[in-house]
């Protein structure tokens, strides 16, 4: 085996002599020393189970005689007993050496021996006093008559002592020292998954001294957010934010994490892309201006990497509903004007995008939206408006608040008035933010003169597949449709099945014919996915249209798994 090669049996050589100075001493040095190499002495414990597990007794024995000796160092320590999963992976590693049918006195007295060390595991941490001394030592703790609750009691008081010093301030005489602070995140590193601890955890995040440069340790707050990100530990929304107020490097990690989620999952429908990030608690945390303007950049950087891709859009509208649902709920009195978070943008147009639509009549959700067309062009188009950051900027601020999109494509389709010039240039920017004004006029065109014959078909007695087909069809005069204008169509025609009273009967025939390729298939089941979520948040009265969607959502959703 590769593993049991030159490489492991260096890094068992290694591990073997850093556990003889970690066994024969027990000053502050040592103690740091052991808790820094925690997570790579666990990840060796890992390797060497994988190399046991293969052998038998007599064969490890025989390859690593020294193993009792590493073992026996290993169990007694009590800082890698406390650290993570260390306990258990040297429960493997023991069971390995038991032989189920001892031959013979020395196969016997192994078993023993080994059982003993387990049985000494599997009842820690009853601490005696040796145990408990070097824990003590490094807190700075004189020796007592210690009882079970030791631990406990340990980090009650130092929970109270950090309290009492958060709150004196400049009281030099009652302060905890800053070597102490220090000193006890690095003790806690490896401890941080353990429950009693999660108390001492939470205040040292919470802790906030007046030294000018940061007392804790940066592997501390490493430690934390890792057991956080795998749900090793809980903590409140308090201590999260200032783990990610006070280390970049968290914040960063946590958001990569959620990304990682939301690809690695197959298909995400929004309504699990809002439980992903809810769970995440960053759009909580977000309510900090600093938090939600790194998040939002990372956005950012994510939506120009896969040049938009529809994942990541939708991702950035079910963050800002949730950052906006839990902005409501801590702010009824905003502590930050949303100038705050969203400093490049027009405050108007930021108020003006945040209405809630649930909050406005239906028959006059056509005002917001012309007033939001308005103000974006005027950004857009006119050069004066340079400090709203031009084209893509105001883009990226409009998605953010995607809904409008979807209200606007079917007030176009449902209106029987003439378009409104104001909803063709809202639809057309969304869908396609770098053409030029010569290039969305062209796409103002094509929408038009497909909404036109959706409006015919709006009332007709009979409606079929073909009729539908023809209305959306292009034009033979005219150059090919770019690939966006035609996937706006797509979405004007979907709307059109949704509320004509004649779309229900040919709605699955026009799927199958609008979605006949994977990747429209996707496109399809995104767009019917994100109607429905709308409507459920704006608690929309269509019974008829929700069953459609819902069935067509289905068989979407099976076609693509069949494929």
């Amino acid at each position: 085996m590769a593993q049991d090669s030159v490489g492991f049996s260096s890094d068992y050589q290694f591990w073997m002599q850093k556990l003889s100075v970690w066994d024969q001493a027990s000053t502050l040095e040592t103690q740091q020393d052991t808790c820094l190499h925690l997570p790579r002495f666990q990840e060796f414990l890992r390797q060497m189970y994988e190399v046991l597990k293969e052998m038998d007794s007599n064969t490890i024995i025989e390859r690593f005689p020294t193993i009792g000796q590493l073992l026996a160092k290993t169990c007694w320590n009590p800082f890698i007993l406390a650290f993570d999963e260390s306990q258990k992976i040297l429960i493997w590693c023991l069971c390995c050496l038991i032989n189920k049918e001892p031959q013979n006195s020395e196969e016997s007295k192994l078993n023993s021996w080994t059982r003993g060390l387990l049985s000494h595991i599997l009842s820690a941490f009853r601490f005696d006093a040796k145990e408990v001394g070097l824990f003590t030592q490094g807190l700075g703790f004189a020796p007592a008559d210690y009882c079970p609750g030791l631990l406990k009691n340990m980090v009650l008081s130092l929970v109270s002592e950090l309290r009492e010093n958060h709150l004196n301030g400049f009281n030099t005489q009652r302060r905890m020292v800053p070597e102490k602070i220090r000193f006890l995140s690095r003790v806690c590193i490896p401890l941080v998954t353990l429950p009693d601890i999660e108390p001492l955890v939470e205040a040292l995040l919470i802790y906030h001294g007046h030294e000018p440069q940061e007392v804790l340790w940066p592997e501390f707050f490493d430690a934390v957010n890792e057991a956080f990100l795998l749900k090793k530990i809980s903590l409140p929304i308090s201590a999260v934010v200032c783990l990610w107020l006070r280390h970049l490097p968290s914040l960063e990690k946590a958001t990569l994490h959620l990304f990682d989620k939301l690809i690695s999952s197959e298909r995400n429908f929004l309504r699990r892309i809002e439980c992903f990030l809810k769970d995440s608690l960053l759009p909580e945390a977000a309510c900090h201006p600093a938090i939600f303007r790194i998040v939002d950049e990372m956005f950012r950087y994510a939506l120009l990497e896969t040049d938009g891709a529809p994942e990541v859009l939708a991702a950035i509208q079910v963050f800002t509903r949730c950052f906006v649902e839990a902005l409501e709920k801590k702010n009824k009195q905003l502590k930050f004007t949303f100038k705050t978070y969203f400093p490049y943008a027009s405050p108007s147009l930021v108020m003006m995008l945040l209405q809630h639509p649930k909050e406005i009549p239906q028959e006059l959700w056509h005002q917001p939206l012309k007033h939001i067309s308005e103000m974006l062009r005027e950004m857009v188009e006119d050069q004066t408006h340079g400090s709203y950051g031009g084209p893509f900027e105001c883009w990226f601020l409009f998605i953010h608040f995607g809904g409008w999109v979807d209200i606007a494509a079917e007030q176009l389709v449902m209106s029987e008035a003439d378009p409104p010039e104001a909803l063709l240039w809202l639809l057309a920017f969304s869908y396609s933010p770098r053409d030029r004004s010569l290039q969305r006029a062209q796409t103002m065109v094509e929408v038009k003169v497909v909404l036109g014959h959706l409006k015919k078909l709006f009332r007709s007695p009979t409606l079929s597949a073909k009729d539908l087909q023809a209305a959306a069809a292009e034009s033979q005069d005219r150059d090919p449709r770019p690939p966006l204008c035609q996937k706006l169509i797509r979405r004007l025609i979907l709307n059109f099945l949704l509320w004509a009273p004649g779309g229900h009967v040919i709605a699955r025939e026009v799927i199958t014919l609008m979605a006949p390729t994977d990747e429209l298939t996707h496109e399809m089941t995104g767009l019917l996915d994100q109607t429905l979520y709308r409507w459920d948040h704006l608690c929309m009265e269509a019974p008829k249209s929700r069953k459609l969607a819902r069935e067509l959502l289905e068989e979407l959703r099976l076609a693509s798994t069949a494929c």
